[in-house]
C-alpha cells in the first residue's frame, strides 16, 4: 500500500492518493465518476427505488445504474434494502459514509453548474487561438 507518513517512527501511515498504488485512488474514481456523483447526489434527497433513480438520472442505462449501485454498495456508500414482498421491492439509500461523500461531490457538481459559462468561454478562447 502506498502511504505517506508524518513525523518520526511509530507514526501510523496514511493513504496518499498521489501514489500510483494507493487504494484511495479507486475510491476516488468511484465517487467522482459521472454516474457515481449523480447517484450519490440523488440519494442525498431520500431513498429511491431502482426505477426512480433511473428516471431521476437522465441518460443512465439500466446496466450502468446497476453497476454503479453495486460498486457504491460494495464501497459502503449505498445501502440496498430488499424487502421480501411480492412483487419484490428494493430501496437504495445512503449510509453515513455515503452521505458524507455525497455532500462533497454534490458541492463540486453544483459549482460546475454555476461556472459552466466561464468554462465555455475559456474553451472558445482556447479554440480561437489554436484554430
Amino acid at each position: 500500500m502506498s502511504v505517506r507518513t508524518e513525523g518520526g517512527a511509530g507514526r501510523i501511515p496514511r493513504p496518499d492518493v498521489n501514489e500510483a498504488m494507493c487504494p484511495s485512488r479507486l475510491v476516488l474514481e468511484h465517487v467522482t465518476s459521472r454516474w457515481g456523483v449523480l447517484v450519490l447526489a440523488t440519494l442525498l434527497e431520500r431513498s429511491h427505488r431502482f426505477s426512480e433513480l433511473r428516471r431521476a438520472i437522465g441518460g443512465v442505462s439500466e446496466k450502468m445504474l446497476a453497476q454503479t449501485l453495486q460498486t457504491l454498495e460494495r464501497d459502503g456508500f449505498v445501502h440496498r434494502d430488499a424487502k421480501p414482498v411480492i412483487p419484490p421491492r428494493v430501496d437504495y439509500s445512503l449510509t453515513p459514509l455515503g452521505t458524507e461523500a455525497a455532500e462533497q461531490v454534490w458541492a463540486l457538481a453544483r459549482w460546475t453548474e454555476r461556472r459552466v459559462d466561464a468554462v465555455m468561454a475559456a474553451r472558445s478562447a482556447y479554440d480561437e487561438t489554436r484554430g
